[in-house]
């Protein structure tokens, strides 16, 4: 990949690769870091990567970069005070965006990356299989429970008033 062919990659992805990883982490300072280290990365291997790959790899990059910052904070965070704040419910909705990103939040972190990917960024369930690891049979697994708890929650008329 050739220096204008980075360039050309990061105006085309950055703002993409910043939403998935923005409604991933609810933190545009983390989201940005994290976005900053991906082209970092894909800057460091410019010379292994093909222009047409790049879209993939950037995201796979990205995801993994996430993972592994969630870790972390993980790692970091008091887990009784992270089991205390899931406890309590904000039914304070404005609107069915704002449930409905509620609603992902409720998922588990695999679950709302492949359907943030499917469903927002309209990756295929192959490409989606490429950036998380997975076969192309988990990531439909994935994505068919994703739905149905989606569908589930938002259903109930007492978590989107």
């Amino acid at each position: 990949m050739t220096v204008a062919e980075f360039n050309t990659c990061v105006d085309l992805y950055a703002d993409n690769v910043y939403r998935f990883i923005l409604k991933n982490v609810k933190d545009s300072e983390k989201a940005k870091d994290i976005v900053q280290d991906t082209y970092e990365k894909l800057w460091l291997k410019v010379s292994d990567v093909e222009a047409t790959n790049a879209k993939s790899y950037m995201f796979t990059a990205a995801y993994r970069t996430m993972i592994d910052a969630l870790r972390k904070e993980k790692n970091i965070a008091n887990i009784n005070e992270a089991g205390i704040e899931k406890m309590y419910v904000h039914n304070n909705y404005k609107g069915e965006k704002e449930a409905l990103n509620f609603a992902l939040e409720r998922l588990s972190e695999i679950q709302r990356t492949v359907i943030l990917l499917r469903d927002y960024e309209g990756y295929n369930y192959a490409e989606i299989g490429e950036i998380t690891a997975l076969t192309e049979s988990q990531v439909k697994v994935y994505i068919y429970r994703a739905r149905v708890a989606l569908k589930e929650y938002i259903v109930k008329l007492e978590n989107v008033i």
